[in-house]
């Protein structure tokens, strides 16, 4: 275990009812209550001055779907009745707060437990309240928030408003379409010095006027679209092709899932945000384009949240010869997403206290599209990924 910090720090999720969020809570209440070990978790038996434990963590959140998270997680079919019943019995006495939504960013994903605002401006100083409410309430020393709703539509991303923190808090005024729901939670969080990740492939506090204010208050923030299963491979298997000199000719990816991730990018607009995050891995650590490098999402209800992966990747050796690797990755999403998410809280609530500010690339390792600093390329390959966490943690 990390060294007891003592400090209370709670994690607001917006989308606190989704899988990903109630598995991570359910994960944490089991830990506290001696069910579950630390399996899954990168960080786990590192010991970092002032990283948070794991039992001090505390969980709100926004969701749509205002059902306590125990029916959530129940209608998820990640945990079994009895993870329920056990360790994460919490579960049944958590509601989520009522969240923001569009029709417009996120066409499939819909609920009642709405926030009612009559502009963007009314709905951030919402967001800003809950999170004050949520610290005195629940007596945290700090909070964190990460950004686990389904996937929005990609905004036009040459929008003024979008483009200065000036334009922006004027397109607050004027509820501008360009800002999408995660922009207000990502605004609210920065705008009360409350480090922001986004998890999603929803572009959010990675639009310029969001980075600039960040930078400004000197708030942590990172992202973007966790990195899991198939995308992890490739971040993996990618660098060791280069090192042997193995030319990829080829990848064909192709995914199938049930979960409400799944739904959500059974929309074609929040599927096209997703395949830009997954997209240009591969050419940034191999250095040359893959150009027959093709990725699929269908969804596919019976799967649940049990996600199937398939690589074929074709490749050229010595003197021309052609070969292929084939890789099949039958994960468990949200049990992959979970300690990630967990993760990326406490490195974020750390950057805090250290004083560090603004985009904290030493997350890349948890991301596909990690953002960065002074607008250079990211950093894809897994090995050094790992090398800048844990170079920035101070462990060796």
């Amino acid at each position: 275990m990390s060294m007891q910090s003592g400090r209370r720090v709670g994690v607001a999720f917006v989308g606190m009812g989704g899988a990903v969020a109630t598995t991570a809570i359910a994960g944490i209440e089991m830990i506290k209550s001696g069910s579950n070990r630390l399996d899954g978790l990168p960080l786990a038996g590192l010991s970092v001055a002032g990283l948070a434990d794991y039992k001090d963590l505390v969980f709100g959140g926004w969701d749509l779907n205002g059902d306590d998270l125990a029916t959530a997680a129940s209608g998820h079919g990640v945990l079994s009745k009895d993870d329920i019943e056990d360790g994460a019995g919490a579960l049944k006495g958590i509601t989520p707060w009522p969240a923001v939504g569009s029709a417009k960013f996120c066409k499939n994903i819909d609920g009642q437990n709405r926030i009612v605002a009559k502009d963007h401006r009314e709905a951030v100083s919402v967001i800003a309240n809950d999170l004050r409410r949520f610290q005195k309430e629940s007596n945290l020393d700090d909070v964190v928030v990460v950004n686990l709703a389904s996937t929005e539509r990609w905004p036009d991303l040459n929008d003024p408003t979008l483009n200065s923190t000036a334009a922006f808090e004027k397109g607050l005024d004027s509820s501008d379409e360009a800002i999408s729901p995660a922009m207000l939670y990502a605004y609210a969080a920065i705008k009360s010095g409350i480090p922001y990740a986004n998890f999603t492939p929803s572009v959010a506090a990675d639009v310029p006027a969001l980075l600039d204010l960040a930078k400004e208050l000197n708030v942590p923030v990172a992202g973007k679209d966790g990195k899991t299963g198939q995308t992890m491979m490739k971040t993996v298997l990618a660098p060791a092709f280069k090192a042997r000199a193995l030319h990829v000719d080829g990848w064909f990816s192709t995914n199938i899932l049930g979960n409400r991730d799944g739904l959500a990018l059974n929309d074609p607009n929040s599927l096209q945000s997703k395949l830009n995050t997954k997209g240009t891995v591969l050419d940034s650590i191999l250095g040359y384009p893959v150009e027959d490098h093709l990725v699929h999402i269908h969804y596919y209800r019976p799967r649940g949240d049990d996600k199937e992966a398939w690589d074929n990747i074709d490749v050229t050796g010595f003197m021309g010869q052609r070969m292929q690797v084939k890789v099949n990755f039958l994960c468990k999403d949200s049990i992959l997403a979970a300690p990630l998410v967990i993760e990326i809280a406490r490195v974020l609530d750390l950057a805090h206290t250290r004083g560090d500010g603004g985009v904290q690339e030493q997350l890349s390792t948890f991301f596909k599209a990690p953002m960065v600093k002074n607008g250079r390329g990211p950093e894809h390959a897994f090995g050094k990924q790992e090398q800048m966490l844990r170079d920035w943690l101070g462990v060796h």
